[in-house]
Formats: C-alpha cells, structure tokens, sequence
C-alpha cells in the first residue's frame, strides 16, 4: 500500500498524543510553514518533530531515573529512622504501662474510670476530631493494630502506606470490645507492617515511573514553552491508574460562540476570554471557522469532532441499527465505477458493453460529465460509472470512487502508466474499495501489456501474475477481446464483498449529477444506496426538498420505483442541488420544508463567515505583496461541470495572481451576471451555455468578456494565457560589452574621464555600467558621456578604443575593467 508523504496536523497531533495547539508551535519553531490544524506537513517535518519529541523523552527518562534512585536512597534512609523511633515508642510505652499496673493507680477510682473501655462509645457523638485529639491508650493502640489487616482492601492505601493511627480507632469505636479484639489476637502484631516494607520500596519505583511519565508528556505538551493544564487521571481500586476518556462532542463548522460554550459546558464569557487569550475578538453570536472550534474545544479540555450539519446523529443511528437486523438485508448489484487517464478507453468499454455509441454523445469525444449505467450479465444486474479522465475531473473522480462498490482501472497498453492513472488509484485506495486493472487496446502493434504491469508495482498495485492479489486482464474494447472475463471478475469480486441492503426502508443515495432541464425543470441523477424510491415519496437533497413526480432508468424509460444500485434520473426538486449532496426520503412535506428552510439559512450564514474581511492590515498586505486577482464568474450545463471547470482553473493560481470565483451556476448568462461583472471586474466563462441578444448587448456595452466553450480543458489553457499576462515579468540582465581603463584624465567641469579600450562586445551610451576591481564589483553607474577623439558617439564597438565619464562615481583606476549591461524583461509562463 502506497504510503502518504502528507499529512495534516490535527492528523500528526492524534498519532502523537499531543494537543494541536502546541504542535503547531512546535512545527513552527522547527521551521515549518502552518497555519491551523488544517495546515499540511511533509513527512520531513513529521520525522524532525519525532525526533525533536523523542530526545526530549529521553532527556525525561534519564532525568526520572535520578529523582526515582534519590526517593528510593531517602525513603532507605526514613524506614531506618522511623524503625528506631517505633522502638523508642514500644519502650516508652512499656514504661507507661508498667506504672498503669501498679497498685496504687489500680486503686485510685479516677484511673479506673479512664480504663473503662465503654467510655468512647458514649462519647462518639461529640465529633471524630474531639475524640481523636485524646492521647490513646495502650490497649487502643493495640486494638488498632490488630483491626489493621481485618479491613477491607480500599485499594492503595492498605498496601502502600502505613494506615494512621486515628483511622481505625475511631471506625472501631461502635463495635463491642469483645468480638474483634478476641479474632485478632492471633494475628502477629508484625505482620503488615514486614509486609508493607517491600511494598513501599516497590510503590516508590512505581510511583516513579508514573512521574516520569507525567513529566513526558507535559513536556510533548509544551515543546515551545508554552505551559498549560492537561487532563489529569484518575486514581482506582487495586493502584492502578487509568486515563480519563477524552470528552468528545460533535460539531459543525460555523458554530457560534454561545453553542459551542452549551455544548462544552461553560458560559459564552469563558469562551470569549479564551479566544481573547488567542488574539481573536468575537461576540456570542459570532460564528467560529474549524481551526477555531478545534483550539477553543482542545482548551477546554474536549476534543471537537467536526461532522456534516446536515446529518440528524439519532435518525442515523435508528437506521444504523434497521440496517443491522440481517431479516432486512438482500443481496443487491454491485456499483462498479471506470476510471483511468483520458482517452485509455474507459466509455469505449462502456459502448461496447451496452451496445451503444456513449461516445458520440460527448462534445471532443471525451466524457464531461458522470455517466451511470446498468446492464444485466448472465440474469445479474451491475450499475456502472464512467468517470472522466481529464485533470480538471478530479472531483467527479473522487466522488464515484466514493460511492463505489470495485473500480475497474483502465490502461492503455500503448501508453505508460499517467498522472490520472495513479490519482484514480489514490481514490481507490482512499475509498478501500478492491481494483480490477483493465489492460486496454491490446490489439494496436505497440502494445506491451507486461511494461504496465510493471509499471503499476512503483504505486503499490501487484497484480496476480507478479505474486499480488490485484487481478487484472488483457481487453480490446474495441474489439470486445476479454470483456467477458472482465465481468466475471466483477461478480466474482460482488461474491467475495457479499453485498446487501436493506429494501424496505426509506429510501437513500446521492446525486451524480444536476441540471436544469428547460421543460422539466431541476432534474438530478441519483444512484440510490439503500431502501426504495417510489414516485410522491417526499425528499430532501442538500438545501432542497421536493416530492418526487417521475422516475427514469438509464436509457430515459419511466419506472414507477428504483431499488438499491440502480441509477435514475428523478424530478421534482425545488432547486438544484450540488453534486455529491445525500439524496433522502422523509416523512412528509412539512419535514422536508423544515430541513431545506433550516439549512438554506445555515448556508447563507456559511457565506457571510467565509467571505473575506477587509481591514487596514491585510489591506496593507496586499498592496505591499503586489497580488492580483482575477475574478470569474462561471456559467455551465450541469453542476459537475461547474464543480469541473472551478476545480481546475482554481488550480492555476500562484503566490502572485489569485483566481476567484465570485458566483458559479447553472443556466443561460443572464444581465444580473454582466451586472456581477461590471461590479468586480470578472470574465464570464460558459461551458455549453450561450446568451440571449438583449445580454451579449449589455457585456458588449460595458466590456464584460464573455468566453463560451465546448471543452473544458480549452477554457484551462485561455484563463492560464490570461494569468500570464498579469504575471509580472522576468527581470534577466545580459552583458554586452567589456571594456579596460588604461589611463585616467583630469578635465575641468567634466571630472575624471577614463581611457578605455573594447576588449569585448560593444558600448552604449544608454547601457548600465559596472566598475570591477580585482575581481570586485565596486559601483553601478550610468555613463554621464561616451566619446571617440573628440566626438561624440552612440556607441563604440570591439577592438576600438574611447573616452567615456560616469555619472555618480569618480575613482576609477587604471587597470580597472568597466562591464556594460542592459536589463530585458521577459514574460514569465506558468509552470
């Protein structure tokens, strides 16, 4: 499996045990470029913070070592000490005792009410502390010694430290005296206390070795100096010791202030000191990006699991549990998505399969939008996606190997392994789903199967014939070679997946597609994932609801319902819903206005707090730094070109020119966005839309720049001649002349002229001049006059000699060299 040199910081913060907040100051210190738990690290920084961590646990290790042998040596020294000064006692109190004995204080009626041993039993009511603060008696203390070991075992403290006198002396009070002082005599005196030597001695190391390990990690925890409190643990029966579980809420993006303080439990005040403390001003109602939520969450001590706002956890995890019940589980057909580099063949395959011309339908002859299908080998039914291949299609790429069930993996076996290619096996491999390699076009003359084989080895995919358990087969879609093999190993991998759903509940999936359709209005390809679709269920989609008032199959029929796997075109959606958006049925239409309401509003309040703040100093920076942008406003057939077409010219931004998408939809070019345009400045670009009369005026009157297209990647290369243009050019310096001081003259009002002769190229009046001494360059400076005998001249050529003065520098020597250069602007390419 291919092993990712990436990783983001909230990612590296969990494997470590760290918290986020101090391992971006660590990274920071380390020389690393973050800016939040989003921020993305190369696996160099990973291996600097490890072991940047890993000599300071062992600095701890070695510095606990010292601490654990000094506690053992005085914990040595105090049981000696205080094993002299229990003996010192024993003999005092033998003394006592003796004069308790004699006659005289047997006598004496005071004395032997003190010894009566019913006395602290009518006295026990007057409070533990008065009676403990009483000097014990002799037989108190050996009845307080022998209840020692007759106590139940409350852990650490029997075995660990020796018990305090008061403990068991006021716990025995209500107890007669009789029965368990008779029991425990026969247990030795110095049985727990020998037992508790070697127990203490071993609590120590232990006691050691857990300071140890708390100062470790409040050393990972503040690498940069930063200090603050951890979450302590927590001490149970037995001794041991055991970390309290992390407290884990679920939250979205763009929570405000006062609910994020409700769900960690603390007032909206201390949230707002906290993000004071982080250099952040906001207010209650504020609301908070990720990076935000995550710190203020981590500070408070929980961490914050950032889930879609659109999911209702308790509805969710009802069906979870439906889905569980195996009495509601059937096998259904298995999605199988074809992916590959542009042009290896994958819709060919799919033509060939379905006995239709796919391609003839696409503009250029390449797939621009998702295409699903299914068919039926052998009476089994299997839905296919077709992906498209080209770079600027890595989001509708990612998105069917999401949904998939196996990828077939297409590959030209006249080409080499491409840049698509191994992005579709990420996917694959990111989505965990089995790949089927397709070896394609084995029919040309220069076709070499086993150079692909290979090839797929430096990305982790071995195929069968080289030991692995990728299967993979030679094909000819155009042809039909081995296609039949090709879908045997489909189902033979269905079979293995034993792939099943749930028929009877509502009914669930997601949009591959959306369009506006001029007769029917907002349609959607959805491929349902669980439960039945039938015609009036009630859905939500995204922002939007709808009722559902007519199905179609793949090949446009109408159908009263779709099962699990099957793809269908539904309409009756309120609006068009984004691709990728979780197609599902509700009770009724109150819920589903309810739904759409709620998170129509959350989206406009995403927006306001995504859109860019203006302020005098990231204004400054702007203006400072140079950058330029270059506004767009993006106008398509179907959302997944314009998800496309954003997707890549977004890519072809740089440190200097900053792409921006002002608005992006579906539908014809209307005047509100040649008004859009004219505000900021923005080129309108259409993929397979077109513009009325009245609009294509309006641009044409206010020099709006509407740019229509056909294929994407053609819209790629105009906006990146365009970005070139605003690039600033390459400064490159070209050397031109050199010329050699033989002698230096003296002449009033013109200064220090210079002898020269041309050893190379030719000298220009209007070129830059540099001094060099020695090998040292001493001055730039322009000439002030260039003459030859007494004339003046524009330029002087090689092998001539002539007198020249400079402007702004008057040492010059005899022996210098005086190099003449001029600077051309170049104009710079993207990369």
């Amino acid at each position: 499996m291919r092993v990712l040199s990436k990783k983001r910081v909230y990612d590296v913060s969990k494997e470590l045990k760290i918290s986020q907040r101090d391992l971006l100051a660590l990274i920071r210190d380390l020389g690393g470029k973050v800016r939040g738990p989003m921020s993305i690290v190369d696996i160099a920084m990973i291996a600097k913070v490890n072991e940047y961590l890993e000599a300071k646990r062992k600095e701890v290790e070695k510095h606990a070592q010292k601490k654990v042998e000094k506690e053992r040596r005085l914990a040595e020294k105090g049981l000696k000490i205080k094993k002299e000064k229990e003996k010192k006692e024993r003999d005092r109190q033998k003394k006592d005792s003796d004069k308790k004995s004699s006659p005289i204080r047997q006598r004496d009626p005071r004395y032997k009410k003190k010894e009566s041993p019913k006395e602290p039993v009518k006295k026990q009511g007057l409070g533990e502390s008065a009676v403990v603060t009483a000097p014990p008696t002799q037989e108190k203390r050996k009845r307080s010694r022998r209840r020692r070991p007759e106590r139940p075992d409350d852990g650490s403290v029997s075995k660990s430290r020796p018990v305090p006198k008061t403990g068991p002396v006021s716990k025995s009070r209500p107890v007669p005296k009789t029965g368990p002082v008779s029991k425990s005599r026969p247990v030795p005196k110095t049985g727990p206390v020998s037992k508790s030597k070697p127990d203490r001695k071993k609590k120590i190391r232990e006691r050691g070795k857990k300071e140890a390990l708390q100062t470790i990690r409040k050393t990972m925890s503040a690498p940069g100096g930063i200090s603050r409190p951890r979450r302590q643990k927590k001490r149970v029966k037995e001794g041991f010791t055991i970390e309290e579980v992390a407290n884990v809420i679920n939250i979205s993006e763009f929570t405000s202030v006062g609910e994020l303080a409700n769900l960690i439990e603390v007032s909206p005040a201390q949230v707002i000191a906290k993000c004071m403390g982080m250099g952040l001003m906001v207010t209650i109602n504020q609301r908070l990006d990720a990076d935000t939520i995550t710190m203020v969450a981590d500070e408070f001590g929980y961490e914050a699991n950032l889930v879609d706002p659109f999911v209702d956890f308790a509805e969710q995890t009802k069906e979870e549990q439906e889905e569980e019940q195996e009495e509601n589980l059937r096998e259904r057909p298995p999605i199988v998505t074809v992916m590959g580099h542009v042009d290896h063949g994958k819709t060919s395959l799919l033509d060939y399969i379905r006995n239709s011309n796919i391609t003839a339908k696409e503009f250029g002859g390449i797939t621009q939008h998702i295409g699903a299908y299914s068919i039926v080998y052998e009476g089994n039914k299997i839905t296919f996606l077709d992906t498209p291949g080209h770079q600027a299609f890595t989001g509708m790429r990612a998105r069917g190997a999401q949904v998939t069930d196996v990828v077939i993996l297409i590959i030209a076996a006249s080409e080499r392994v491409m840049p698509q290619t191994i992005e579709a096996i990420d996917h694959a491999k990111a989505a965990d789903v089995p790949i089927i390699v397709a070896i394609n076009k084995i029919d040309l003359p220069t076709a070499h199967a086993e150079r692909v084989r290979q090839d797929l080895t430096k990305y982790g995919v071995i195929v069968e014939e080289y030991g692995g358990d990728v299967p993979s087969v030679e094909i000819s879609a155009k042809k039909g070679t081995n296609i039949d093999t090709l879908l045997e190993l489909v189902m033979f991998q269905a079979e293995l997946l034993d792939l099943k759903a749930n028929y009877e509940r509502k009914a669930q999936g997601v949009i591959l597609e959306s369009r506006l359709d001029r007769g029917r209005g907002p349609v959607a390809t959805v491929l349902i994932n669980k439960g039945a679709l039938h015609v009036g269920d009630n859905f939500i989609a995204g922002d939007y609801y709808g009722r559902v008032r007519a199905i179609f199959d793949d090949i446009g029929k109408p159908t009263e319902s779709a099962e699990p796997s099957m793809p269908v075109e539904v309409l009756g959606f309120s609006g068009i819903p984004q691709t990728g958006d979780t197609f599902k049925v509700v009770e009724d239409d109150r819920t589903a206005r309810q739904i759409s309401s709620k998170r129509q509003l959350l989206r406009r309040e995403r927006d306001v707090a995504r859109r860019p703040q203006i302020n005098l100093e990231n204004l400054f920076e702007q203006i400072k730094s140079g950058m330029q942008e270059l506004n767009l406003i993006i106008k398509a057939d179907t959302m997944g070109s314009v998800e496309a077409i954003s997707d890549a010219l977004l890519r072809l931004g740089n440190e200097e020119i900053k792409l921006k998408v002002l608005h992006q939809s579906i539908g014809e070019v209307t005047e509100n966005d040649v008004n859009l345009a004219v505000a900021s400045r923005a080129i309108i670009v259409g993929f397979h839309v077109t513009a009325s009369s009245s609009v294509r005026d309006l641009a044409r009157q206010n020099k709006v720049d509407i740019r229509p297209y056909r294929v994407i990647f053609e819209a790629v290369d105009d906006i990146k001649k365009a970005i070139e243009g605003l690039l600033r050019p390459e400064l490159r310096e070209e050397i031109i002349g050199l010329v050699e001081i033989r002698a230096i003259f003296s002449i009033p009002k013109h200064g220090q002229i210079a002898g020269c002769y041309v050893k190379e190229g030719v000298v220009k009046r209007n070129a830059n001049a540099r001094v060099i001494r020695d090998g040292i360059i001493i001055q730039e400076d322009r000439l002030s006059s260039l003459k030859r005998f007494k004339d003046d001249v524009r330029e002087v050529a090689s092998g001539f000699e002539c007198g020249l003065g400079l402007q702004n520098f008057s040492d010059i020597k005899a022996g210098d060299f005086i190099e003449f250069f001029v600077i051309e602007e170049v104009a710079r390419k993207l990369d």
